[in-house]
Order: C-alpha cells, then structure tokens, then sequence
C-alpha cells in the first residue's frame, strides 16, 4: 500500500477506543495477477483466502458497487447495534478486480459505498474513517459536524 493510505488509516484508527480498532487482514495479490488473462481465477484464489481468514459466528458486510447504499445517519445505526450486540464484523473488500461471488454469496450483507468507482486500497481509507465517524456521532462529539 502507498505510505499515504497506510498512514490515513493509522490517523483515524488510533483515533478510536481499543475495542472500536479495525484489525487489517491483507490479502496478496498473487505475482502476475494484473498481466493474467485469467483474472477470474485470481480473483477466485483471492476470494478464497479472504474466506479464509473468516470466523464461522462473524457477521460479514461486503463492499461491491451493487450493494445497498447506505447514508451516514443508516451507516451510525449498523454500527451502534454491532457495538451492542458485541458482534463480530468482517467487513470484505476486494482486490483490484473486485470480490469473487463466493465472498458475495457467504455475506450477510453487501454495501456499496458510493456509486463512484474508487481504488480498493482507498476503500480501507475511507471504512476506517466512517467507523471514526460513527463513533463520534454515538459519543457527541463534533468531528461529524
């Protein structure tokens, strides 16, 4: 990941509470993938390492351009039940191809985040600041404002 990226969502993740922190898991995109004819089978391979690293009891939330689009006010109340319920969240994101249908079909929800087309590694970006986000609307605080 460029040093930019890594270094936004360390700023917003340690901004949060420990229990509140994003654990990263990345997934390497096999050598050669991007000059393959066959990204399919890429991205299959990718998919099932990211299924991988998924708890059988996690609630997963896919991140693909058809998924439901949610606003800040929808995207706060997801995450306050999950802090309630104490719910373990896997929230997937792509490679550069997008999520492999099986990762779309063992997800209990999928979410799009904008109807704009962004890098995949800006996504991780962009979820660790609206979980900040989230947090300060629940705890009062003016960031969103």
């Amino acid at each position: 990941m460029p040093t930019w990226v890594s270094s936004g969502v360390q700023v917003y993740a340690q901004r949060l509470p420990a229990q509140w922190r994003p654990q990263l898991i990345e997934i390497p995109r096999p050598k050669g993938a991007h000059k393959s004819k066959d990204r399919h089978a890429h991205c299959r391979r990718e998919g099932e390492a990211l299924l991988a690293h998924l708890a059988d009891h996690q609630r997963v939330i896919a991140l693909d351009p058809q998924g439901k689009t949610l606003d800040t006010k929808m995207w706060t109340q997801k995450v306050q039940n999950w802090a309630i319920h104490d719910a373990h969240i896997a929230l997937l994101i792509g490679g550069s191809d997008g999520l492999h249908e099986t990762c779309l079909e063992r997800a209990d929800e999928v979410w799009s985040l904008s109807a704009l087309t962004f890098p995949h590694m800006m996504v991780r970006l962009l979820v660790v600041e609206q979980l900040y986000r989230a947090w300060t609307i629940l705890h009062g605080h003016p960031y969103d404002k």
